[in-house]
């Protein structure tokens, strides 16, 4: 099951019955009839495969799954219900007339539409991506507009555009989503059949070893787990972490980062050098001038990357402009083969090229380095609550980091 499959108020008469012990309370609480409320714990324990409650004299309890998937089911409708007013304020100005509460009356069907949506810019290819009608997309939106009262589509001639206030929504929505599909990983870890699916944003300087060995370790405790490697640029991979697409980003931190609701986590250092083929000319030269470096051309990572900015500063630092015969690229393996066919030179992690230097193919140049050290480490949403299978991975990392 997909976690925007889940009923949205069958999770409220969850949360209710488990706030107020009985479902004759909860009824009161979230307006629905207590046969209605029996029947959507009994649809919820089918689908996740095991009992929610303890059925006494007393009242109803929750059970350890049901405990679990709780947590899990209350953040995930403060997601939506932050979303929403969060949203609403977005739109105040423009004369929304949509419902008090609208988050109570939305269906996952809507929030899945929204999010469709908002990742292909069109009615019918939102429709393929879900499997339903284009119709289903474009009947959903239209009904989340009359909820909300608020515009969240524009035509554009590209396509279908979110306003902010539904770029707020859908955010949140995925959050929520992601929350879900944690409760689910955990009910079923539970189970003892550990199923869950982890998302990792990779970035340079921490994929050639230090990943791998986390990797491998945790695949040997958790081989049913699905590991997914997502590699990029900054930016698309902050954008993924912070929707809920990645769990954790991990490679060399930012001085500053550019949200407030995401943390980093520092693991290790690493040291910047110089780096040439084995036999360039200045591969056995003695303190190694800047401008001696300018005459040569390089590769470097395009602007914005830290290694880039270090480069840029290395020239600007010493009165000189950078060299201008530059191939930008953040591929290890282009990098290799551009430094290993050339006279060019390039600034880089020792790590990441310990094998080449140990082989004999590559050299570190002589050159006196300053404010060269670099922070490589984790960063995740300031209120990620991971699950014990996350953390087991992140604990891997941190022990892949000290022991590299």
């Amino acid at each position: 099951m997909e976690p925007a499959d889940f009923n949205l108020r069958h999770l409220r008469a969850f949360c209710a019955v488990a706030d107020c012990g009985s479902v004759s309370a909860a009824s009161e609480v979230v307006f629905l009839s207590q046969p209605a409320i029996t029947q959507a714990i009994a649809k919820l324990e089918k689908t996740l495969g095991t009992p929610m409650f303890v059925r006494k004299s007393r009242g109803v309890f929750l059970t350890e799954p049901g405990a679990l998937f709780r947590t899990r089911a209350e953040r995930a409708l403060s997601r939506i219900s932050d979303g929403v007013q969060r949203g609403s304020r977005s739109a105040r100005n423009s004369g929304n007339r949509g419902f008090r509460q609208f988050d109570l009356l939305l269906s996952s069907a809507q929030l899945r539409a929204l999010l469709a949506v908002a990742e292909t810019g069109n009615f019918s290819w939102a429709a393929r991506k879900i499997g339903v009608s284009q119709p289903s997309v474009h009947r959903a939106s239209r009904d989340l507009e009359r909820l909300s009262g608020m515009v969240l589509f524009d035509k554009t001639a590209q396509g279908i555009e979110l306003t902010p206030a539904a770029q707020i929504l859908a955010r949140q929505a995925q959050l929520a989503f992601s929350e879900l599909d944690q409760g689910l990983a955990e009910v079923n870890s539970w189970l003892g059949h550990d199923t869950a699916r982890i998302a990792i944003g990779t970035l340079p300087l921490i994929r050639s070893h230090i990943l791998p060995k986390a990797i491998n370790e945790f695949a040997m405790l958790r081989p049913d787990v699905q590991v997914r490697v997502l590699d990029g640029a900054y930016d698309g991979l902050l954008h993924g972490l912070r929707h809920g697409q990645i769990d954790l980003l991990v490679g060399a931190l930012r001085e500053s980062v550019p949200v407030d609701d995401v943390v980093q986590t520092e693991l290790f250092a690493y040291e910047l050098a110089i780096v040439a083929r084995a036999g360039h000319p200045l591969a056995n030269r003695n303190n190694i001038s800047v401008s001696e470096l300018s005459g040569y051309p390089w590769v470097v990572p395009r602007p914005g990357i830290p290694t880039r900015d270090y480069f840029d500063a290395l020239f600007h630092d010493a009165g000189l402009s950078p060299p201008t015969r530059l191939v930008e690229s953040s591929s290890l393996v282009l990098t290799r083969g551009l430094l290993l066919g050339s006279d060019r030179l390039t600034v880089i992690s020792a790590h990441q090229i310990r094998h080449e230097i140990g082989r004999g193919l590559l050299c570190y140049l002589d050159v006196a380095l300053e404010h060269a050290s670099r922070p490589i480490g984790m960063t995740v949403r300031r209120d990620w609550q991971p699950t014990a299978t996350q953390s087991l991975l992140v604990d891997l990392l941190r022990r892949a980091s000290r022991d590299r």
